[in-house]
């Protein structure tokens, strides 16, 4: 996959302290494999040089608000980020106690999402972009490949993984621009993870790769 910013997006998914704060509420099951893939630290370098090549990033966000509790049925996974509030807003139109919250953007990320120029499209609902705004916003702008990192790689990555599939774009997958948690019944979702992106991507690639690919379309 050629990697030009005339046709080529970042897309990163949920970076959110829940998920990637040792004091977010999903901590516990996602820190180590966080930790491992040096998932913060690559989507950092991801950032920097998107930024500094102009290749647009877009950012889909999931968050959870009060008339959300009037679902009638979820998941596994919705009903634990339901009752531990994971992702939680106070209302739509409403960021009373969103800063710092477990819904707000990883620190060490806001300069990024916050220069005016990220699209940060509308929040996904579940685990896929099917219920937000993110592939219009990619085909308004005549994007057809997509840089694919975040969290959760089991679920909300691999779900954009698929709809992006099946909207006719390519997608590389960063590996260790993810994590997954460890559940102790369910097994390490990261590892089934990385076998579903091997079937389904047109790339599974390292941050190392990703960047040298940039710089090599760049260079060309």
């Amino acid at each position: 996959m050629n990697m030009t910013k005339n046709d080529t997006a970042v897309v990163f998914i949920d970076l959110q302290n829940d998920v990637l704060s040792d004091k977010g509420i999903a901590w516990a099951l996602v820190g180590e494999s966080v930790r491992e893939n040096h998932t913060v630290e690559n989507m950092e370098r991801i950032f920097k040089a998107a930024k500094n090549k102009g290749f647009e990033v877009f950012i889909s966000p999931h968050y959870f608000f009060p008339t959300d509790r009037g679902w009638k049925f979820n998941g596994p996974l919705e009903a634990d980020e339901a009752s531990t509030k994971t992702f939680a807003r106070s209302g739509r139109l409403n960021l009373e106690g969103s800063s710092e919250s477990g819904a707000d953007w990883l620190e060490r990320f806001k300069p990024y999402i916050e220069d005016g120029k990220t699209i940060v499209v509308s929040p996904h609902r579940v685990f896929g972009p099917q219920t937000n705004d993110l592939v219009l916003q990619l085909r308004k702008r005549r994007i057809s490949k997509v840089i694919l990192g975040g969290m959760l790689a089991n679920m909300c990555v691999e779900s954009h993984l698929r709809e992006f599939l099946e909207q006719g774009f390519e997608i590389v997958v960063v590996k260790d621009a993810t994590a997954a948690p460890r559940h102790p019944k369910w097994g390490y979702g990261y590892t089934a993870a990385l076998i579903n992106f091997a079937f389904l991507a047109h790339g599974v690639l390292s941050t190392d790769e990703v960047l040298a690919a940039m710089r090599h379309q760049l260079a060309a």
